[in-house]
């Protein structure tokens, strides 16, 4: 008997090793003793935290990925090349990736990878890209279903011009943006047997769109074009969201970039200023995991706030933007989660925003590891946008 105590009680002190518990951090700035405290227990705690309460953890059971690419050739008058790749997941579920190069590289390509809204034919006005395969069909523009609509949120030319690599796939070639009990996009794959939905600690959409992202950089680890150690996650407003958590989870990602993402992304959920996490639930319950729920109107509860997310991402460099008439984003507690998280980056030496004031429209900090500016303007990504992320990727990726 005293045996099966002894036993026991092991097997509950190894239980409670396996889950970290996280202390009281609230919205504040990160205090961590050493570099050494924040790796081995502050942050797993962390990461187990978002992965338990906010975002969902990724089922255990897992579908296999198969990648073919399916064309290429030259875009915009012989300058950049365009590659197309199928993602097929679970022998069923098909996503195309889409790939701009720039046609007179010299070496490996470093890439900026984000997912898109409409679909891939809807980023450049090029009559070659495969319209994606759950895509909307909107407005006719010619015989093409608004091909290029979003052209001005992702600038092609000056991308590649700098050197770099657009790699993008839709996001509901993955997952809906819209509450249909997780049966449309790839969740099954992911259930156990006599399961219909995520658990309450699994995965929603964001998650979902995020475990994509590490798919692609999968493929993209895999083509020799491609310098896969400088590779830059971005995305804008809930898939700025899916940026931050795709780049806390996989630390293939050399930085990441959020843009105008907001409640559940870089806000500070403690203000409750605009977006709320009980609104958020409420409008798109299909985001997050349905714990996420128990911090509805009490967001005092939450053991730690947005800042925990960005400092996962440390040492990398990270990037949060904001607009000026983004209210709803809250652009000051976007700025704050960042200024809290920078205490980590000091860890690593690395300069952060530790001392800066909140900006003055149209003023950017990207000297340090943790960059952030406010643009003039609403909710949108813009060519002003981009330059600050090329310019920051120039400085962290090649010293420039």
């Amino acid at each position: 008997m005293k045996q099966i105590i002894l036993f026991l009680a092991f097997l509950m002190a190894t239980s409670a090793a396996a889950q970290p518990t996280i202390a009281k951090y609230g919205a504040s700035p990160l205090e961590v003793s050493s570099k050494k405290e924040w790796k081995k227990s502050v942050r797993p705690a962390i990461l187990h935290f978002f992965e338990q309460e906010v975002y969902g953890k990724v089922p255990e059971k897992q579908p296999t990925v198969e990648f073919r690419v399916i064309g290429q050739g030259e875009a915009f008058g012989g300058k950049v090349l365009r590659r197309e790749v199928e993602m097929t997941i679970g022998g069923t579920t098909k996503a195309l990736v889409l790939m701009y190069l720039p046609a007179q590289r010299k070496g490996k390509v470093p890439v900026f990878l984000g997912m898109n809204f409409k679909g891939n034919h809807q980023i450049a006005p090029d009559t070659e890209i495969t319209i994606s395969p759950n895509a909307p069909q909107g407005k006719e523009l010619g015989n093409d279903p608004e091909r290029g609509a979003a052209a001005s949120r992702w600038p092609v030319e000056m991308i590649t011009e700098a050197g770099y690599g657009v790699v993008t796939l839709y996001r509901g070639d993955i997952d809906p943006d819209f509450d249909d009990g997780f049966q449309n996009g790839i969740h099954p794959h992911f259930y156990a047997e006599g399961q219909t939905k995520p658990l309450a600690d699994e995965w929603g959409t964001i998650g979902a769109w995020a475990w994509s992202l590490s798919r692609v950089m999968d493929y993209l680890c895999k083509d020799s074009d491609i310098d896969h150690k400088h590779v830059a996650v971005i995305g804008h407003s809930r898939l700025g969201k899916t940026a931050l958590w795709a780049g806390a989870q996989d630390e293939r990602f050399a930085m990441v970039v959020s843009n105008d993402s907001g409640c559940g992304g870089a806000a500070l959920s403690a203000r409750r200023h605009g977006e709320t996490v009980a609104k958020i639930n409420k409008a798109f319950p299909h985001w997050f995991c349905d714990n996420y729920n128990n911090y509805n109107d009490r967001e005092h509860a939450l053991p730690i706030d947005q800042q925990g997310l960005i400092a996962l991402i440390a040492p990398r460099p990270v990037y949060v933007a904001s607009a000026s008439l983004d209210d709803w984003a809250d652009p000051e507690g976007e700025f704050l989660s960042a200024l809290y998280a920078s205490p980590i980056y000091e860890l690593y030496g690395k300069p952060s925003l530790l001392g800066k004031p909140f900006p003055n429209v149209g003023e950017s900090y990207g000297e340090g590891s943790v960059g952030y500016h406010l643009r003039e303007g609403k909710h949108d990504i813009t060519a002003w946008d981009w330059q600050r992320y090329i310019r920051f990727a120039d400085k962290h990726f090649f010293g420039k």
